[in-house]
């Protein structure tokens, strides 16, 4: 039974795969023009990207509108069948709609494809049938190549919506690429969560000011040690006259340094010089990585000029759900 099963899954997935290897191929044949045409559309249009499919494809529109405004495209999606019972008003003439239709042949489509055309509102088809209502209708039609779906029956729309998707995809990447879209513009769209945590700055994260325990490279080895206890971060960012970073006393270094005791040492005695450091608009998952692969638990944060402006704990990244 479980190789019975096993061999279904890997039949399916090899049937949408070849879905997807033709949809590649078509990229690289043919395809290329209208799919650089809707993106300019896209990129000149004031308003936002409608969406609109009905059935599976219209699950599909759901998420390739979500991709395009999580990435800086501003969109959403209009139920086809709702579009003529009001919600045509959210379709306005500075925006692009997408509409999705295997067969291009959905009559629900009608409406809002005929508003499109009323007011001049640029559409582009998704679609297999370049003959058909969309394709001959939509201003930039992206004519998907025929496959076979994974059903049996050849019913059940499988391939076709897999490669539906994959396009979406491919054009919400494309405008992010064309628009110069940031990590920071990223985390702008993504606030919560692991991935938003992992997209804030450090800068956002780091302590500051009066919370910071630094002290100057002649400190008395006393004074450091206050220091470190003070501000319970298991550290001293040792600073030079000018105020740049010179190093850095953790308790390591007081265990492996003092003996049995530090006499007239100063900090510069026992610093470990030259610390590692990290850029106060580095992203918090570089900081994480940072202290994985350097084994330590606190890292100084340091300006474009060598002046420490902060420090971030491994604590800190843990609380903030980096890890």
């Amino acid at each position: 039974m479980t190789a019975t099963i096993s061999a279904s899954a890997l039949r399916t997935i090899a049937t949408e795969r070849a879905g997807l290897d033709a949809l590649h191929a078509a990229i690289g044949n043919g395809l290329a023009a209208p799919f650089a045409a809707a993106v300019e559309m896209i990129r000149a249009a004031s308003g936002r990207v409608i969406v609109t499919g009905m059935g599976k494809s219209g699950h599909v529109g759901r998420k390739i509108a979500a991709t395009l405004a999580s990435t800086g495209t501003p969109s959403h999606f209009v139920h086809p069948a709702e579009a003529s019972h009001g919600d045509l008003g959210m379709i306005q003439p500075e925006d692009v709609v997408i509409a999705l239709s295997w067969s291009g042949e959905t009559a629900e489509l009608a409406a809002i494809v005929g508003h499109t055309r009323r007011f001049r509102v640029g559409l582009v088809g998704f679609t297999s049938n370049a003959d058909s209502a969309l394709g001959r209708e939509a201003d930039v039609a992206l004519i998907l190549p025929k496959a076979e779906e994974a059903c049996p029956n050849g019913l059940a729309p499988t391939t076709s919506t897999t490669m539906q998707m994959a396009l979406g995809d491919a054009l919400a990447v494309a405008l992010l690429e064309a628009r110069g879209f940031s990590r920071q513009d990223f985390y702008v769209y993504h606030p919560g969560g692991k991935l938003g945590a992992q997209l804030k700055t450090v800068a956002s994260i780091m302590h500051q000011g009066e919370s910071l325990p630094i002290v100057g490279a002649t400190a008395a080895m006393a004074d450091v040690v206050e220091m470190i206890s003070a501000k319970s971060f298991g550290c001293a960012i040792v600073v030079d006259a000018e105020g740049k970073l010179a190093g850095i006393v953790t308790d390591g270094d007081l265990r492996r340094k003092l003996g049995a005791g530090w006499g007239g040492r100063l900090a510069r005695d026992v610093m470990t010089a030259d610390p590692r450091r990290i850029a106060p608009d580095a992203l918090a998952v570089e900081a994480l990585e940072m202290v994985n692969r350097l084994r330590v638990t606190a890292l100084i944060v340091a300006d474009a000029e060598g002046r420490p402006v902060g420090l971030v704990h491994v604590h800190d990244l843990l609380n903030l759900g980096v890890a």
